[in-house]
């Protein structure tokens, strides 16, 4: 009957413990049920040379046992859309400010974890080959977005066409001396080197630029300094900053391999930022 008895005993106290514990018991360190280990990375990214710089990060990522997938976009609205969304895992495509105003005009829940690279923007012409033969009244077209059309303001600004007001999201309107009467036409970024022959210049992003086969170090008439504050970072979901795979692509994309890939490939046309 002792037996019995402390049979019984050892029996409720387990069930008991189970009762407490949730009828499931789990090793301190353990995943939880039905938590996976995320290896895919879903990126979106422009073409060039931002596609680019991330196959070579993904060459580190792929020792690590990740796979990084990326995914092209040729515009810049929808990456920051589809990230929001959960369709990426993170994009790479935009700079600091662009990415800042982005979020502020959509209320977006993005931030970005380091700054890869800085693309001089610069003036090109299919008509001159010198600042100094551009002509009064000539047309030069711009970026039509709040901070790429600012951007090349300032890069006009720069070679002295123009002056303009102070701040940092400036429009054609904000040009407060224009001795030359420059129109200033502005176009969606992608479609600048596809006028080039229908104005007298115009200011293009690099990434679009290297895409039309344009060297901005050699054809470009006026180039952005290359201490630009224009970095072009990796944005992420603010929930998914520091989550191991972020961690891991944004460690890939700042590794020397990457900065010796980028001074080698670009050759001053791009410079990192790390």
């Amino acid at each position: 009957m002792k037996k019995l008895s402390l049979l019984l005993t050892a029996v409720l106290l387990t069930v008991g413990l189970t009762g407490c514990g949730g009828g499931k018991t789990q090793s301190i360190g353990a995943k939880s049920e039905g938590e996976k280990v995320k290896k895919e990375i879903v990126v979106g990214a422009s073409p060039s040379p931002h596609k680019e710089i991330l196959e070579k990060a993904g060459e580190i990522l792929k020792k690590e046992g990740y796979d990084l997938k990326i995914v092209e976009f040729t515009d810049y609205q929808l990456p920051n859309t589809a990230l929001a969304e959960k369709q990426l895992d993170a994009n790479f495509f935009q700079h600091v400010p662009f990415l800042k105003k982005t979020i502020e005009e959509k209320k977006l829940d993005l931030d970005y974890t380091v700054k890869v690279h800085i693309e001089p923007m610069g003036l090109y012409s299919k008509k001159i080959k010198d600042i100094k033969e551009l002509k009064d009244g000539a047309e030069i077209a711009i970026p039509n977005d709040p901070t790429n059309g600012g951007r090349a303001l300032k890069v006009l600004e720069s070679a002295g066409l123009i002056k303009l007001k102070d701040g940092e999201l400036l429009t054609k309107l904000d040009i407060t001396e224009n001795k030359k009467g420059l129109k200033i036409t502005e176009i969606d970024a992608p479609q600048l080197p596809r006028i080039l022959e229908d104005v007298d210049a115009a200011v293009i992003n690099t990434n679009f630029a290297i895409e039309a086969g344009l060297n901005p170090t050699k054809d470009a008439i006026v180039i952005e300094s290359k201490d630009s504050p224009y970095a072009n970072v990796l944005a992420v979901r603010k929930e998914d900053k520091d989550k191991d795979y972020i961690q891991a692509l944004s460690k890939a994309l700042t590794s020397p391999e990457v900065k010796k890939f980028i001074e080698e490939k670009y050759k001053g046309s791009i410079v990192p930022a790390f």
